[in-house]
């Protein structure tokens, strides 16, 4: 029975609302409920609708075309993968035609020719060896040509098969000529610290240098000769006559240097050497 009830007829509504204030808000909403219900079944039944025709629409559109630079970018694939593809059937080709090669055996070698060597002997020491007609006949040399050994006459056969060492000739190295720079430059025996201790022990002040208080230093160049003694000495940079003539001094009074080398040879070189005078207690 209760299967046949409309819960939303006027007769329940009246049925359940006997008695009670029908001008409350209950009564009301219960009234107008069939309204909201096919409202709203209106409007999503609309939504729906509006979406499937959207989709219907955007569907038909026509599709955007491809722009220039993806048409140029698309070109531009194939053609590397063409031009890829080419290259591999070119390598084939090339080992194929390597392959068929004819082999050239490596003990092939020049032909030679056989050098005699001459003695000198005494007439009645001398043996001539004479052969008979049937001996030359026999013979498959032909009188008067020279023999050579089995060989190739293929130059390329015998540079492709041959390690040839190149020896570089050293350039003789001029016996008066003064270098600046060298591979292996002239060394003082036991260094540069010996050199300067070697020149603070001989170096004399000038006494007119010191009562004038002039200081500083005096740059001085010098050949150190092949044979590791002192040649010229000149003053590169001085500070005064007297300050540049004692360093000269102390220059050429050095010991023997280990003279420089070029090419394996002793040289004479251009040595360069900054001489400090400073006076002590001032």
């Amino acid at each position: 029975m209760a299967k046949d009830v409309d819960l939303s007829s006027k007769e329940w509504r009246d049925l359940i609302f006997e008695g009670k204030n029908k001008e409350f808000g209950a009564y009301e909403m219960r009234k107008n409920s069939d309204k909201r219900h096919n409202k709203a079944m209106i409007a999503v039944i609309i939504v729906i609708a509006a979406i499937l025709a959207v989709v219907f629409v955007i569907d038909k559109l026509p599709k955007p075309e491809a722009k220039p630079e993806d048409q140029i970018e698309q070109s531009l694939a194939s053609l590397a993968a063409e031009e890829a593809e080419e290259q591999e059937e070119e390598e084939e080709i090339q080992e194929r035609v390597e392959e068929q090669k004819p082999e050239v055996l490596p003990e092939e070698v020049l032909n030679t020719v056989k050098v005699t060597e001459l003695a000198i002997a005494a007439d009645n020491e001398v043996q001539e060896e004479i052969k008979s007609q049937d001996e030359i006949k026999e013979t498959q040399t032909a009188v008067g040509t020279t023999n050579f050994d089995k060989g190739t006459d293929d130059l390329n056969v015998v540079r492709e098969y041959k390690d040839e060492v190149v020896v570089e000739e050293k350039k003789p190295v001029e016996d008066n000529k003064v270098f600046t720079a060298v591979e292996q430059m002239p060394q003082f025996p036991g260094g540069e610290g010996a050199l300067y201790e070697y020149i603070g022990k001989n170096l004399r002040y000038p006494p007119m240098a010191a009562e004038n208080n002039i200081q500083g230093r005096v740059v001085v160049q010098f050949v150190v000769t092949k044979t590791g003694s002192i040649g010229e000495v000149k003053v590169l940079r001085g500070k005064d006559p007297d300050l540049d003539k004692e360093a000269m001094r102390v220059v050429k009074s050095l010991p023997k240097f280990i003279p420089g080398k070029m090419n394996g040879q002793s040289v004479n070189v251009w040595y360069t050497l900054p001489i400090n005078f400073k006076l002590t207690g001032v």
